[in-house]
């Protein structure tokens, strides 16, 4: 529990038996998790027999693909709060306590992993996936005018029940490129969220996406497609922005 919430994490997986086990462990440890789902999406060999090792509720998802397993994973749950992590080992489960303290004043919590201090020896992100990721991600901050952004590809993040509920109706990607369409739809229903600096290590086994230069290249291209007929289509569907903050009233002298 978070102050009184709920919170759940959902870990997509199709090749990370090698590290799915302790990921799980890490993040009961942190004394705030309720319940670990995990999303088993025809995954390797011995994966489910890890799982099984550990308290965390397995689930199959039979349609191939991150966000067919993600969107999977967001169905099952009703936890006021809802962690979305990778079992790789690349992300730090105490960070969730980093999103958690963010989402008293934000919906929606999204990490970047582009802040060289958080970035661990052997992380796989290098200067082409860092500059891609943030070039990518400063054309949707100022096509949307919205928060600073600096990192499209992270898929850490938090997000708050009602958020997910209203986003789910307009969830449209079964692919890795359900993440970017996550936050690019928080710019079209106006949810308030924010991206904070995770920590970022050196992955276990190998990524599918991101192993190969063109691989990545493509998944890049495909970002820039989205973040533009978001734009296009949903410019004129956007709700008002919510007022700014108002400054809290000064306190007057004692007499």
């Amino acid at each position: 529990m978070w102050r009184n919430q709920s919170v759940c994490v959902v870990l997509p997986t199709y090749n990370e038996k090698d590290s799915i086990r302790e990921c799980i462990e890490l993040f009961l440890a942190t004394g705030v998790v309720d319940d670990v789902l995990v999303i088993n999406n025809n995954a390797a060999p011995g994966t489910s027999e890890e799982v099984a090792k550990t308290s965390a509720r397995e689930i199959h998802e039979p349609r191939q693909g991150y966000g067919a397993a993600i969107q999977r994973g967001l169905r099952e749950t009703e936890a006021d709060l809802v962690v979305v992590s990778e079992p790789d080992a690349t992300f730090e489960p105490d960070d969730i306590i980093k999103l958690l303290a963010y989402s008293e004043d934000f919906d929606f919590v999204v990490g970047t992993r582009t802040a060289r201090e958080f970035l661990w020896e052997g992380a796989n992100m290098g200067m082409f996936l860092k500059w891609g990721n943030y070039f990518v991600a400063k054309l949707m901050e100022m096509l949307f005018n919205t928060v600073n952004l600096t990192d499209m590809g992270c898929t850490l993040r938090l997000i708050k029940h009602e958020a997910v509920r209203r986003m789910e109706p307009h969830f449209t990607i079964l692919d890795n490129h359900f993440g970017p369409e996550m936050m690019l739809l928080a710019c079209v229903l106006e949810i308030p969220f924010v991206q904070i600096p995770v920590n970022y290590r050196r992955r276990i086994g190998i990524s599918s996406v991101t192993a190969s230069k063109w691989k990545a290249l493509g998944v890049g291209l495909r970002m820039i497609q989205m973040v533009l007929r978001y734009k296009w289509r949903h410019d004129g569907l956007r709700i008002r922005r919510r007022p700014l903050r108002a400054e809290r009233p000064k306190a007057r002298p004692l007499p």
